[in-house]
């Protein structure tokens, strides 16, 4: 890493998102590893799909070695300029509806009458199958 780091956009790395052309972004430092897709243990698409973003996380989840770390090194090629970074968006879940208890009883209400009446037919003829005894000869 010598005399004067060159600073880069996010707009200028997001170019370079190809097998023949790829850079990343990783702790605010932009790496070209072109070179490195073949040799990346875990396959070129890993490395192809951070492209155009700050793919620190990424890095990080994996949980890299120190000789990984130590590796980056020949493939820095300047920083990022990291106004050019969209703040993360923390992550709000959608608004569920409004628990209404009103909607709650007027369900139970339909339910009952429809099923209260099945239940008076089914009693019937059950009592009428009961009562109806056959005849002895």
């Amino acid at each position: 890493m010598g005399g004067e780091r060159k600073v880069y956009t996010l707009a200028e790395v997001s170019q370079h998102n190809h097998a023949k052309d790829c850079w990343l972004v990783i702790e605010g430092k932009v790496f070209d590893v072109t070179k490195f897709l073949e040799d990346h243990p875990g396959g070129d698409d890993v490395l192809l799909s951070s492209t155009g973003k700050d793919a620190t996380d990424d890095f990080e989840d994996v949980g890299h070695s120190s000789s990984a770390r130590a590796m980056m090194d020949e493939f820095y090629v300047g920083d990022i300029d990291t106004s050019t970074i969209p703040s993360k968006r923390k992550y709000t879940p959608p608004k569920q509806p409004h628990y209404e208890q009103d909607k709650t009883s007027e369900f139970v209400i339909k339910l009952l009458q429809f099923l209260v009446p099945l239940l008076i037919l089914g009693l019937a003829f059950g009592v009428r199958s009961y009562t109806k005894t056959p005849a002895s000869s």
